[in-house]
């Protein structure tokens, strides 16, 4: 039930959605005479609107989530296992077109292979199902499962859970997976924006990883003003900033994870 009205409750408040809502309310005010309450409605929906697209407010409200945690300083001489978390392909046209499609979080993808080369005896363990309400395509397990063995890593050496809908499935069902214990380094694999409440989640859960953070959307020294290069990208940045944010809030609201705002280091 928490995973639907999860979508729902997404699908009402991100940034587009909440402009239209706006600019329907304030046409009906109007219709039903009352403009200066219309007027109001849209003008605040034009203003959530400009701010989305053509300020830095979006690069600002993730830059804190991605600046959270960092890269070991020194590559680890051993890694037993190489997490990584879904998110990062188009189950849709992944199984209509029979490829591994990316999306714009596919840094992940590129990043675990890169680590499974440099560390040919780690397992690779891909966790992700469908976060849709309605699946439309394979998991992201199987999709990766193509990537990885098409760029020629043993698929001896892949673990795939493709059963998980969300952040908390993928570290219980991960545990469970990997037996209940892992030893040695194990590396979690996610982007960065994703990696305060991933670790926040697996530390719940018992599992401790190294955070590899990966698939920035901010430079990491964003400072307020104006950015019109492009509105659209500024509006996804906002919309996962957003979204982000409020799975940390909910997710401690709920016991799902360690603390409210994970840090590198912390318990």
């Amino acid at each position: 039930m928490l995973f639907i009205l999860s979508k729902v409750f997404w699908v009402l408040v991100q940034p587009v959605s909440l402009t239209f809502l706006l600019f329907l309310l304030a046409w009906l005010l109007v219709l039903r005479n009352r403009r200066r309450a219309g007027l109001v409605a849209g003008a605040l929906g034009l203003t959530l609107l400009g701010v989305s697209a053509f300020t830095t407010a979006g690069a600002l409200l993730i830059m804190p989530l991605e600046n959270r945690f960092v890269r070991p300083a020194e590559m680890p001489e051993q890694v037993s296992a190489i997490i990584m978390l879904g998110g990062a392909t188009s189950g849709r046209v992944s199984t209509r077109r029979q490829i591994p499609e990316l999306t714009e979080a596919g840094d992940r993808l590129t990043e675990t292979l890169r680590l499974a080369q440099l560390y040919p005896e780690a397992r690779v363990v891909v966790s992700g199902g469908s976060g849709l309400m309605v699946p439309d395509g394979e998991s992201e397990a199987t999709t990766a499962e193509r990537f990885f063995t098409g760029l020629g890593i043993d698929p001896a050496r892949l673990v795939l859970e493709g059963d998980s809908r969300n952040t908390d499935e993928n570290a219980k069902m991960t545990l469970a997976l990997l037996g209940g214990e892992v030893s040695g380094n194990v590396l979690l694999v996610t982007s960065a924006f994703h990696m305060p409440r991933s670790i926040g989640i697996f530390r719940k859960v018992g599992l401790d990883v190294i955070a590899w953070p990966t698939d920035y959307r901010s430079g990491g020294d964003e400072s307020v003003g104006f950015d019109i290069v492009n509105p659209v990208l500024n509006v996804t940045t906002t919309g996962v900033a957003i979204r982000e944010w409020i799975g940390l809030v909910t997710y401690s609201w709920i016991g799902r994870t360690s603390e409210m705002f994970p840090a590198q280091g912390s318990n």
